[in-house]
């Protein structure tokens, strides 16, 4: 099993941190209960951090503030898809988590499969569809049972199941409440788990698995951050080589889409056989007192607050600063 030290730093070397939390997306707030606990932990540790909240305050004023560092507690759209991200390079503020491109493809679900598909990486089988009947045909191509998903939300939401073609045009219809891209993917019946991931490249590191069963396999949003009856079993308890299987699944899956810093995949073990099937990657996974990277990351012996530190050291930029091209050749 994966065992972690606690990072060696200097807290004061980070500088004034921003813990960047709620922000305008649907998943306000979760970003809040995941930032509150961030910041909390970073100030205990002795980090000279600050919480900032970009649905109420303009980015620019990071820079007034004196923020050297940001550790991105924001969720969903206007978070981790790449636009905030895109914002603090143009500042010259070192961020958590992966860059622009990465996380601007991880948050679109259809870019995703795509691209492990070309990478020849297991993922359901999908269609994009744009009305009640491309939804149909899909569940006529697919097979029942369909998930219908909004294209680029998180945290469940605009996420439905339809067991029969009478239950389909309402799942499509939910998901598209939420966005105007939606995904109809193949359902794979079998065990939940997720896998998160900490680093970059060749140095990336799996976390123990967590096994996730929530009560009658209906993992939504209330049982995902409020229910106690959700049981999440870490270590997982699968067979060691299925569990390693899987870790260098994810670890490809993390890797094809450029991520560094940390993020979590979510798979579904297909009962028949035991293939993984890869559901999506989050590159800003939650950390609230529900969530999944914090548990697993026990389990490999960090801490919540060494893993928030740990995460705040691998803060950069894409491009760092005193790089940047100065014309065209």
């Amino acid at each position: 099993m994966t065992h972690l030290q606690p990072p060696i730093v200097n807290p004061k070397a980070f500088g004034r941190v921003a813990v960047l939390m709620g922000g305008s997306s649907s998943e306000r707030e979760v970003s809040l209960m995941s930032g509150k606990g961030v910041l909390a932990a970073l100030q205990s540790r002795g980090v000279d951090a600050v919480a900032f909240d970009p649905g109420e305050r303009p980015l620019c004023a990071l820079s007034e503030l004196g923020v050297t560092r940001v550790f991105i507690a924001l969720h969903g759209r206007h978070g981790e898809d790449g636009t905030v991200q895109g914002a603090l390079e143009l500042l010259g503020i070192a961020y958590t988590g992966p860059g622009v491109l990465a996380s601007a493809l991880a948050i679109d679900k259809h870019m995703t499969k795509r691209l492990w598909q070309c990478e020849g990486l297991s993922t359901p089988a999908w269609r994009m569809v744009e009305s009640v009947e491309q939804a149909q045909a899909a569940a006529r191509e697919l097979g029942l049972p369909l998930m219908f998903k909004a294209a680029h939300e998180g945290s469940t939401l605009g996420l439905a199941r339809a067991d029969d073609m009478g239950a389909v045009d309402d799942a499509y219809r939910e998901a598209a409440r939420f966005d105007c891209a939606v995904l109809a993917e193949q359902f794979i019946a079998g065990d939940e788990v997720t896998c998160g991931v900490l680093g970059e490249g060749d140095a990336a590191v799996a976390l123990p698995l967590i096994h996730i069963v929530a009560p009658g396999g209906n993992y939504d949003f209330e049982h995902k951050y409020y229910s106690n009856e959700t049981r999440y079993i870490c270590p997982a308890g699968l067979p060691a080589g299925e569990e390693e299987a899987i870790a260098q699944l994810v670890l490809a899956s993390y890797r094809s889409l450029g991520c560094r810093g940390w993020g979590r995949a979510d798979i579904m073990i297909r009962a028949a056989d035991r293939k993984p099937f890869l559901l999506e990657m989050n590159t800003s996974p939650g950390m609230t007192g529900h969530s999944l990277v914090p548990m697993a990351a026990r389990v490999a012996g960090l801490s919540y607050e060494d893993l928030c530190l740990r995460i705040l050291a691998e803060a950069r930029l894409d491009t760092p600063a005193g790089t940047a091209s100065g014309g065209r050749s």
